[in-house]
């Protein structure tokens, strides 16, 4: 499945963070994800970053069930990913991830 830049919103709702420095973002996941967004598979969550600019690593920790980033803050801003798990500028993030976007052949 393509995951949307609003997809990529609604995942991201369902985030905390854990630690945050610029180019690594680690986040708690709430497991309520598993029921309520059943569209997306962990495969398509770690396969973001052949797919979006910025983002270099996704690790999925499902045992203590985390999440761990790795970015390039030049391209994504720390900021912005702020503004992401927090629901904040939502209209400039899918802007940015829009831009991001990679062409898939």
């Amino acid at each position: 499945m393509e995951i949307t830049p609003q997809k990529i919103v609604e995942i991201a709702s369902y985030f905390t963070v854990i630690s945050h420095t610029k180019g690594r973002l680690r986040v708690r996941v709430n497991p309520k994800i598993k029921d309520e967004v059943s569209d997306v598979s962990l495969e398509d969550i770690e396969t973001l970053p052949s797919k979006i600019n910025g983002i270099k690593k996704i690790k999925i920790n499902k045992i203590i069930a985390s999440v761990t980033i790795e970015y390039e803050n030049e391209i994504f801003p720390k900021e912005r990913w702020d503004d992401l798990i927090n629901g904040q500028n939502i209209d400039e993030v899918i802007e940015i991830i829009e831009n991001l976007k990679k062409e898939i052949n």
